[in-house]
């Protein structure tokens, strides 16, 4: 093992955000001669193979997929700090039995991806699409067949109550909504009632909201957790938006009762399968507004996450854990110890040195 401390970048940053993640580089990793970084060649959406792993010490990623065989003899990684907050495409089990601490960016999101699902409410709500079609067309005398909703007196709900979720509602406190509602088994009623919102069950969020936001991650549990029998309960006259991630939908069950008008339709960020296929019958209907996975990347969310990113890994340098972490029983491995120990030497070897 070489003395300098090697972090890896899928090349996603080179392929879909090129120059983005570079400035952040150079302003946390610059001043520490000791630290090098560079891009290793992984496909978005691959799987990574444990020799695109064993040379560094931590790796910053998106989109590449990380499996129990992607850690098959890999000893020296020790981080894999995500670009985000979603980790569904990293195999928590088997990063934590090879003890690999997996990082995320908690606090760079939350503001960008509400803002996001409040942009698509207000879409849906005064329907835009439609509006722009219109007057594309020069057809202004059908504007009133496009008449839109407020959200005065209006009913939003929300599936989790995170840090995004409570971004959300905390932008949607001066609308004059009629009520704030949420299904969360982890969260305290105590948070809720400081952001006015009720907790209620998963049934009562679908039956009584105007607008319904999936703001939980992707697990076993939340895979396909809005099926036929939630989306039925709904309104119809309202709408679902889901910028979480895709697979938490039944995407079938979703797509049967929009097109049936059971619902008065969607703001979709997420797919079950990314990208979406041009031709995916979601694409054929006038009822939803779609977006590739990017609505809430912006100038604030670019730099929050890697700024996030970059400081987890210099942290974990240091010999010390990061705050937001998904995997929080690795960190008292003896495996994983020995490496946060041979770390914190390093960085004290460097810090009398310097």
């Amino acid at each position: 093992m070489t003395d300098r401390f090697r972090v890896g970048l899928s090349n996603d940053f080179q392929v879909e955000l090129t120059g983005i993640v570079d400035p952040v580089l150079e302003e946390v990793f610059g001043p520490i001669p000791s630290v090098e970084y560079e891009f290793f060649p992984v496909r978005s959406w691959a799987e990574i193979e444990p020799r695109e792993l064993e040379p560094y010490d931590a790796v910053i990623t998106i989109r590449p997929h990380y499996t129990p065989r992607s850690f098959a003899g890999v000893a020296r990684l020790a981080l894999i700090s995500r670009w985000g907050v979603g980790y569904d495409m990293i195999d928590i089990p088997a990063a934590t039995a090879a003890d690999v601490l997996v990082s995320i960016t908690t606090e760079a999101v939350g503001r960008p991806v509400a803002e996001a699902i409040l942009t698509l409410m207000l879409a849906l709500a005064k329907k835009l699409l439609l509006k722009e079609k219109l007057a594309r067309m020069g057809r202004w005398d059908l504007k009133a067949q496009a008449s839109g909703l407020g959200l005065r007196g209006k009913v939003v709900g929300s599936v989790g109550l995170g840090h995004i979720g409570t971004e959300m509602f905390t932008l949607l406190q001066p609308f004059g909504l009629k009520r704030m509602m949420a299904y969360d088994p982890y969260i305290s009623r105590e948070k809720a009632a400081r952001l006015n919102v009720e907790l209620v069950d998963l049934e009562t969020v679908f039956r009584a909201s105007d607008f319904v936001a999936i703001n939980c991650p992707l697990n076993e549990s939340t895979r396909g957790m809005v099926n036929a029998g939630l989306l039925s309960l709904m309104k119809p006259t309202a709408y679902l938006i889901n910028t979480a991630r895709g697979p938490i939908i039944n995407e079938d069950d979703l797509l049967s009762v929009l097109r049936a008008g059971q619902i008065a339709g969607a703001g979709l960020d997420v797919f079950a399968q990314e990208p979406l296929p041009a031709d995916h019958p979601l694409t054929q209907l006038d009822n939803v507004i779609l977006s590739p996975h990017g609505m809430a990347w912006t100038d604030d969310l670019y730099y929050g996450n890697s700024y996030g990113a970059c400081q987890n890994i210099l942290t974990l340098f240091r010999g010390e854990v990061p705050e937001h972490i998904v995997n929080p029983e690795v960190v008292e491995r003896p495996g994983f110890q020995r490496k946060l120990e041979a770390l914190r030497e390093r960085w004290q070897a460097l810090a009398v040195n310097s």
